[in-house]
């Protein structure tokens, strides 16, 4: 068995159900349509990944996020075996269990079954509250479906999360924001409309309006905002601090996660035995990230290769997943778990980015300004291409 590292607890697990009734036009996640034995052979093979991961590692869950897919897709007695997996192998969540959920697949008794489960907080694939704009987007829920759900869901006793997509072309946001608001959900997550390609909308040539882009972005801040609602992070938005996803937090700082199910992804700390990964140029033991295989490979049994990471990786991860956050990021937190000195080795850039209005710092912390959260990518890739000329001028 491989040998724990010290103070290396796991605290957060992602598990992907890849099934769905239908497959939306944006959609680039692993997911498929169900058929035959497939869930049956999932949920063994899930059983035996939660067991390998809870002998592997220390693992103390504090938060648990089933994701898709369509998780509530899976059916009752499917749904207890899955939970009955993680349970036994890998415990369950201290602070908060998420649940992705589908409107259409929502009803008292079945909201009832999920909250004795466990599940205490529910993310609700709402995307629009306008019938034609759902329509446009390919979901198969209606606007009253949708409401229907969010209205049963909190009679049941869940936190809930309602998801909106914006920038689509002809959408009332206002009306769907305001909506959302009136339905009684404690957390907002807002996502742009983005053409991946492969997707059926990126060969149908759809294209998404930058302008209407833009018009989204911030239309949503100020909505939600003047509604009461803090926006914590780029995309999210929540009533109280008490509201905030606990579990994505996890992954905007930096912490472990365990990955099961396809295509599912995880944050490992560094292992010392044999079999884990290693580089000959490190400093330190550096972490490491590692994506399961699509759900035929994985059902042999296979792992996905585990991603080696420098420490230029982890200070810019850092920076990519926390500038998101509205605190920003905690340079001497990056420096310690990179290995770098950050501001030695980022200064000039983060400097530039100051100047432009894009960064600004506070204290110990590095944060994005409004404009910066707008243009991030072109901040990380500011970052990452220092990494690059470093590389490049390294003998």
């Amino acid at each position: 068995m491989n040998a724990r590292p010290p103070s290396a607890v796991i605290r957060h697990a992602y598990i992907h159900v890849p099934f769905c009734p239908s497959i939306c036009p944006y959609c680039d996640f692993h997911v498929l349509e169900r058929r035959g034995d497939q869930v049956a052979r999932y949920l063994t093979r899930l059983d035996e990944e939660a067991r390998e991961l809870g002998q592997r590692y220390d693992v103390q869950l504090e938060t648990l996020y089933l994701g898709g897919g369509t998780p509530s897709f899976l059916r009752d007695d499917e749904m207890k075996a899955l939970v009955a997996s993680v349970r036994a192998h890998l415990g369950w969540g201290r602070l908060e269990n998420t649940l992705e959920i589908n409107p259409g697949t929502v009803s008292p008794a079945r909201a009832a079954l999920w909250r004795e489960l466990g599940f205490d907080r529910a993310s609700v694939g709402i995307q629009s509250l306008d019938d034609a704009t759902l329509r446009f987007l390919g979901r198969q829920h209606t606007a009253q479906t949708a409401r229907d759900a969010v209205t049963e869901l909190l009679a049941a006793g869940f936190r809930v999360s309602g998801d909106l997509i914006t920038a689509v072309a002809g959408q009332p946001l206002e009306r769907d924001i305001e909506g959302l608001v009136a339905l009684g959900v404690e957390h907002v997550s807002a996502y742009t409309l983005t053409i991946e390609p492969g997707t059926p909308f990126a060969r149908r040539g759809v294209e998404v309006d930058e302008d209407d882009e833009r018009r989204g972005f911030e239309q949503t801040e100020t909505l939600l905002t003047g509604a009461g609602f803090e926006r914590y992070e780029i995309s999210n938005y929540a009533r109280t601090p008490g509201a905030h996803s606990r579990h994505n937090r996890a992954y905007w700082t930096g912490e472990y996660f365990l990955g099961l199910g396809p295509g599912g992804a995880g944050f490992y700390p560094p292992i010392q035995s044999r079999d884990a990964p290693t580089s000959q140029d490190r400093g330190q033991p550096l972490p490491f990230r590692r994506t399961n295989p699509h759900l035929h490979e994985w059902l042999t049994g296979a792992q996905g290769e585990a991603e080696l990471l420098s420490p230029g990786d982890v200070a810019t991860d850092s920076f990519f997943m926390g500038l998101r956050l509205r605190e920003g990021v905690h340079l001497p937190t990056v420096s310690r778990r990179s290995g770098l000195d950050v501001l030695a080795h980022y200064g000039e850039v983060i400097d530039d980015q100051i100047g432009r209005g894009l960064l600004e710092r506070s204290g110990e912390y590095l944060r994005a300004t409004p404009q910066g959260w707008w243009q991030l990518n072109s901040v990380v890739a500011a970052l990452m291409e220092r990494d690059s000329e470093a590389e490049t001028l390294s003998p």
